[in-house]
């Protein structure tokens, strides 16, 4: 949890761009008043993956869009309309300008851990699947038989290979067609032209990346460190240098469905110095919140607090002495605390739906201490409870008549 950030939707018009030429992110009113510094913003007019090409949902969103500014100073500015939470053409422009552009988080090396083993998911109208091959490598498509379009995979699991459910058209998991069924007689048909449609892949620390751009499907430059000077930018030293790698051993993983908008979940986790002592009280009992600091890179802001430290007479310090809390453009978090490291993955299912996907690491020394575990799991759900309350109620409000927008948090 941490100050208010909002996403740059000004890069989610593309062509033309907006009125004002110095939109380079649109920043929560908190966001700028610590930091002057932005995201990139990217105008692109090359191919990508679309979700909704309907020239009325683009002409209503860059309405939507041209109803904030920026530029005016902090000490005036408001937040962002409300619309931006509430309308389906905003809802869908996000998709094509944000999230099937550039490095998407998507779940984690212990998901793909062994030969065959793999998971599933879907992001907007994308399903893709994720897995590891019989010579080790990591393979990404999309999970769509080339025959009649069926899924493929569900869930996670381990295969030998993908065998489609409805006519039984099969895949090896580098992605190649190895066996149709009664398709005898049909010309033309190229057995190394049907075979699964590829999505780019890398991996950078215990994290599985995809990217969806249909003009880097090549697997060149999937380097970690490339990777990571690409999904982090100059934040990608800062974090594996603090904890952030491959060491932890993986706990478990919980899921919530919360009805809000997927930038309300966002904006709560970024204004934690700001709501930690008044909704959170027993996590602000472990924190030192006049240490509460942010700091912006590129792509990434990290807040830092240290903690209290003070074990319990049985010995139980979940936080440790320092905490850590990165927000990843645009919805992926780490937290790294004491022994712990979880990750927040947030995913749209519509204009006010997310789905948050928790992955649990710990330091493994710990990693049979059921005890230790159970209780820190404990503490964490109460957390996650305390701010779907929030997250929900601010939904509701941001659909009342009666807001549009809100002040900003000057400190």
């Amino acid at each position: 949890m941490a100050m208010a950030l909002k996403p740059n939707f000004f890069c989610l018009l593309g062509s033309p761009k907006p009125r004002n030429n110095d939109h380079s992110l649109l920043n929560s009113c908190n966001f700028v008043a610590r930091r002057r510094s932005s995201l990139p913003v990217f105008y692109s007019n090359e191919p990508h993956l679309s979700y909704s090409s309907s020239p009325e949902y683009l002409d209503e969103a860059r309405r939507l869009v041209h109803q904030f500014d920026p530029k005016i100073p902090v000490r005036h500015a408001v937040t962002p309309p409300s619309s931006w939470y509430t309308h389906p053409s905003f809802y869908s422009l996000e998709f094509d300008r944000i999230f099937f552009r550039g490095w998407q988080a998507v779940g984690c090396t212990e998901q793909i851990k062994e030969p065959g083993s793999f998971f599933t998911g879907r992001l907007g109208n994308v399903e893709y699947v994720v897995c590891r091959d019989n010579n080790g490598n990591v393979n990404a498509f999309h999970n769509v038989c080339r025959h009649h379009a069926a899924l493929l995979a569900f869930g996670s699991g381990k295969k030998a290979c993908f065998v489609c459910p409805y006519h039984a058209w099969t895949y090896s998991l580098d992605g190649s067609l190895l066996k149709t069924t009664k398709i005898t007689g049909i010309q033309n048909f190229n057995v190394n032209e049907f075979g699964l449609m590829p999505i780019k892949v890398a991996i950078w620390g215990p994290f599985v990346l995809l990217n969806f751009e249909k003009q880097v499907l090549s697997q060149e430059g999937t380097n970690e460190n490339i990777v990571g000077d690409e999904w982090l930018g100059s934040a990608s030293n800062i974090l594996s240098t603090n904890g952030v790698d491959c060491s932890l051993s993986y706990i478990c993983r919980r899921e919530y469905t919360i009805e809000c908008n997927w930038k309300v979940f966002c904006d709560n986790y970024l204004d934690g110095g700001y709501h930690v002592p008044y909704a959170h009280k027993g996590l602000a009992s472990g924190l030192k919140l006049e240490s509460y600091s942010t700091t912006i890179y590129e792509k990434v802001s990290i807040q830092s607090c240290e903690g209290i430290s003070e074990q319990t007479e049985d010995d139980f310090d979940r936080l440790g002495s320092k905490a850590l809390y990165a927000f990843i453009y645009p919805n992926f978090m780490i937290n790294r605390y004491g022994p712990w490291m979880d990750t927040n993955l947030v995913l749209p299912l519509g204009p006010r739906k997310c789905r948050v996907i928790f992955d649990y690491f710990l330091d493994a020394s710990l990693k049979d201490d059921q005890a230790f575990i159970d209780r820190s799991l404990e503490d964490s759900e109460r957390v996650q409870m305390e701010d779907i309350i929030l997250c929900e109620a601010v939904q509701r409000g941001l659909e009342s008549p009666v807001y549009s927008s809100g002040s900003c948090w000057l400190q």
